[in-house]
């Protein structure tokens, strides 16, 4: 859907920035994940996204402008915890679109894994054609080139992500 359009819905509806929580609110029930791509924007859909999520995974372009764009999206976060969605955790920061080749992508990834430490996954995103071209075919990178470098290294992340949460949950069990 297209979230600018999305968001104009919403402009007048009561308690706009709970309708996808409410939405959800079953689902949670009967899914143990449930991913929601928000739009890089600050609107109401991403908003929506924040207040229904339980963590938010942070895509970070390897690029200078983009650590602006971090510095922003984390006070958003932090508005939201205050006012909607108290509980809502940072599941990580995933850098993307990097480029070996570009010493900026390399200061980028070491400045941000400098600030945020563990909270930066261990995989990283290469820029990569593949990735690139998948949109416009309507296809996820897994279907549109399995075989790809993008596709591998998301497969590499979801290992990540699944990972993780065996520990945390083993973690909540050991502590219960």
């Amino acid at each position: 859907m297209d979230g600018q359009r999305h968001d104009i819905d919403l402009v007048g509806v009561p308690r706009r920035e709970y309708r996808l929580r409410e939405i959800l609110s079953a689902a949670k029930r009967q899914y143990s994940f449930i991913i929601i791509d928000c739009p890089p924007s600050l609107g109401l859909t991403t908003i929506n996204g924040l207040v229904a999520a339980d963590s938010v995974l942070v895509p970070l372009q390897c690029e200078y402008y983009a650590l602006e764009g971090l510095a922003a999206l984390i006070d958003t976060i932090g508005r939201i915890r205050e006012h909607f969605n108290p509980d809502l955790a940072i599941e990580g920061i995933l850098l993307t679109m990097f480029d070996q080749r570009n010493t900026l992508a390399h200061q980028v990834a070491k400045e941000v894994r400098l600030h945020f430490g563990d909270q930066v996954f261990a995989t990283v995103i290469p820029r990569n054609v593949r990735l690139s071209e998948c949109p416009s075919h309507g296809l996820p990178v897994i279907l549109y080139d399995g075989r790809s470098r993008g596709a591998m290294m998301y497969r590499e992340l979801a290992t990540e992500l699944l990972q993780e949460d065996l520990r945390s949950g083993a973690q909540r069990f050991a502590s219960q």
